[in-house]
């Protein structure tokens, strides 16, 4: 949105310096010298989100000899501290529907704007154009002012009332504090912003006197644009079945913020749910976004059966590249096509018939799980067919490589070195480097720190800080804590860094696109197990139970410096493997575990290590001598195989009506689900009362049908009489035909006694 002040880091000033700050090569804001010398700029308004090239000059922009970047964020995932707050932002977006009124509240934190008198602001978003033509265009603009010179206090509150001069048309927007030394709507200059939000407040007296008239009138114009836009629906991902896959799934789906489980399921759109994900990647030809959202059991919930439903989208929320133009503006154009039309048809009106006819869920019958592998503990892996082994090489290793898709993940290993600073001969997993294609380069390693994780983008660190979420080039990087960074690529590839106990535990998700695509130390992912521990020369190693065997198969995928992905930044990383071999042939670990009575850490191995997977949780506690190791192997463990758990396949029949003048009871569509059916009254059941999810993804039994009684009846008394009627003709003829016969008999007796 633009107007935040920001510090030039790593650059020097002084208090003559007349700073500008260029930001996307053509777009030039006015920065400044504090008291500490520090080069400071103002952000512009931008209608994209990522790293922004910025150039800086200290000569008034003659010259521009500093080069750098700063981030852009989407509006819904800056920090709320970062924003002015409406206070009741649901009475805002109702204001003037029935029975919601009365005096709004902003609230700021004063030190965002230095100023000691602010001018509130209304500025409006719209997109203009024909869509999906090149004159589709997105426009911001300042609107009105709602006050002038008003104590930068950190609080406004006013009384609305509906907007003049046609400013009322304008239904989306935002409140903007800006300094009162400055013109009313200027351009680039320190602001604070409020949320994005739709303008009920201002709207039409119309809409005050009958706001869902209003709001129908709306919802029907919405209808009729969506009958001649492109249909969006058939190149959008389906959703997981259930949110236990939705939440697993972290290379394709992400949380929504709007309906978040972890913050108290406030989920104002999407009532009856308690989680929703959105799909991180846009539709690759209309930019188009999936939404998918879960009941309190877990089940999905579509818009079929509920207004909470899961709903796709014409414009993803978190926009895509290349931004700027619609429907790729991040946040604002997924209003404007899909939120906007939300509040007409369902919020300020009972229409929503209209919205869903244009939004309907998409289930899950064609979603396929990813496949998962994972690398955790003093290295030990899990391939994604299953295959689990050992390898404590010391150096840099391919863990994957994927020719077909160009995604490369590269793993560096370094010994175990305990407090005392002894080295044991095991390794551990330091650093995790990952590119796809031409993406940037991303590497998550340990830190110095050993509470925290380090992450790097093209050999520079990223601070997440401020933000725990991060749109880079052909890549995502979500770091909500120091001990856990995801990363995301367009293919729908993810990475899990977790750190525990000062060890890495990387987790690898695939789509199934990766299928038989795949080499490294994670296995070839084609659902056979056989083929998993093949060298980098293609040699399958038969003998799998020899750790010698293992460790020539591992030391094979060694990387060279060529290919290598990571940063070296220090004389010890430069040392120890850039000029050294990839792979240290002088460095042999301990390939097995022997039983010692009189280790005193054998019987706490014993009582931490059980169960599938102890074999690593004891090789970490004898040989690394940690328990603390050993038992972070363990959870390690554990929690892939819940991960594997969740993302099982699971059976859907689909959505299921209910009858024609009747009533269904149940929502859930997977394999045994039962679902009830039953007649309103006047009507009577014709086929199955209870039809069953069943394996083959189909429901059970036919049709079920709802009768008119009054047919019913009808029916069975046309039966009745046709049968009466049909007994009656066949007594006729049957008591005509006998008195034929009896009269013929009669005649022949007449007949002989003449003759006699």
């Amino acid at each position: 949105m633009g107007g935040t002040d920001f510090i030039v880091l790593d650059a020097d000033f002084n208090r003559s310096s007349q700073v500008v700050c260029r930001f996307d090569d053509n777009i030039n804001t006015i920065g400044y010298v504090d008291e500490n010398n520090r080069g400071h700029c103002i952000s512009p308004l931008l209608y994209e989100t990522g790293w922004i090239p910025l150039q800086i000059s200290s000569d008034n922009g003659t010259t521009f000899n500093r080069n750098g970047a700063w981030l852009s964020v989407h509006t819904g995932k800056l920090d709320f501290r970062l924003k002015a707050m409406m206070v009741n932002s649901t009475k805002w977006q109702y204001y003037g529907t029935p029975d919601v009124g009365g005096t709004l509240h902003l609230v700021w934190n004063i030190s965002l704007v230095r100023a000691e008198r602010v001018n509130i602001e209304l500025w409006g978003y719209r997109e203009t154009g024909e869509p999906y033509s090149e004159y589709w265009q997105a426009k911001w603009e300042y609107l009105y002012s709602l006050a002038r010179d008003h104590p930068n206090n950190g609080s406004f509150s006013f009384l609305p009332k509906p907007a003049e001069n046609g400013f009322s048309s304008w239904e989306l927007g935002s409140v903007r504090i800006s300094p009162s030394t400055y013109p009313d709507g200027m351009w680039n200059v320190q602001v604070v912003w409020g949320e994005d939000h739709a303008l009920a407040w201002h709207l039409e007296e119309k809409f005050r006197d009958d706001s869902a008239a209003w709001a129908l009138d709306k919802c029907l114009a919405w209808d009729q644009l969506e009958n001649q836009l492109p249909s969006f629906l058939s190149e959008i991902i389906d959703c997981p079945c259930t949110l236990a896959q939705a939440r697993a799934d972290t290379g394709r789906f992400h949380t929504d913020y709007g309906c978040d489980i972890e913050k108290g399921s406030v989920c104002t759109y999407h009532p009856g749910s308690v989680h929703c994900v959105r799909a991180i990647q846009a539709s690759p030809k209309y930019a188009a976004g999936q939404q998918c959202c879960y009941d309190s059991t877990g089940a999905q919930v579509l818009t079929a059966d509920s207004i909470g439903g899961s709903t796709p989208d014409r414009a993803h929320d978190w926009g895509s590249p290349p931004y700027k133009k619609p429907p790729r503006v991040p946040g604002e154009s997924h209003w404007i096509y899909d939120v906007l039309s939300f509040y007409y048809c369902c919020l300020w009106s009972d229409n929503c018939r209209y919205y869903f006819k244009h939004r309907p869920s998409s289930d899950c019958r064609k979603y396929t799980s990813p496949g998962s592998g994972v690398v955790f503990g003093d290295p030990h892996f899990i391939t994604f067919d299953g295959v689990s082994y050992s390898f404590n090489g010391k150096g840099e290793y391919t863990l994957l490589t994927s020719e077909d898709k160009q995604l490369t993940i590269q793993g560096r290993t370094e010994p175990v070195t305990l407090n005392n600073g002894t080295i044991i001969k095991a390794t551990k997993l330091s650093s995790v480097a990952m590119r796809e294609g031409s993406s940037d380069v991303i590497e998550v390693r340990l830190h110095g720190d050993p509470k925290g994780l380090e992450v790097f983008r093209n050999q520079k660190t990223l601070s997440f800080t401020e933000q725990s979420w991060m749109d880079l080039k052909g890549v995502f990087v979500f770091s909500p804590a120091s001990t856990n960074v995801t990363v995301m690529f367009p293919t729908g590839a993810g990475v899990e860094v977790r750190l525990r106990e000062g060890t890495m535990t990387t987790t690898v998700l695939l789509p199934e696109a990766f299928k038989d695509s795949t080499r490294g130390l994670l296995g070839n992912m084609n659902g056979d197990a056989k083929d998993d521990i093949v060298t980098s020369e293609g040699e399958l190693i038969l003998n799998q139970s020899n750790p010698e065997e293992l460790f020539r198969f591992g030391a094979s995928w060694a990387i060279s410096n060529e290919s290598s992905l990571f940063t070296y930044d220090s004389d010890y990383l430069l040392d120890t493997y850039y000029f050294a071999p990839r792979h240290d042939p002088s460095f042999v670990p301990v390939f097995s575990v022997t039983h010692n009575p009189d280790d005193p850490l054998t019987n706490v191995a014993s009582d931490i290590c059980s169960g599938e997977g102890a074999l690593y949780c004891r090789y970490d506690i004898l040989v690394g001598r940690s328990p603390r190791m050993g038992n972070a192997t363990k959870v390690s463990f554990q929690s892939h195989i819940s991960l594997v758990e969740d993302l099982k396949p699971v059976i859907s029949c689909g959505w299921l009506s209910p009858p024609s003048n009747g009533t269904k009871e149940g929502t859930t569509y997977l394999k045994g689900a039962k679902v009830r059916l039953s007649c309103d009254e006047g009507f009577t059941l014709e086929g199955p009362e209870v039809r069953m999810c069943q394996e083959n993804g189909q429901w059970s039994g036919e049709d079920t049908n709802c009768i008119p009684i009054s047919n019913l009846t009808g029916i069975v008394v046309g039966s009745v009489l046709g049968s009466v009627t049909l007994i009656v003709i066949v007594t006729t003829i049957i008591l005509h035909s006998r008195k034929q016969k009896k009269k013929a008999e009669e005649m022949d007796g007449i007949v002989e006694s003449e003759a006699l």
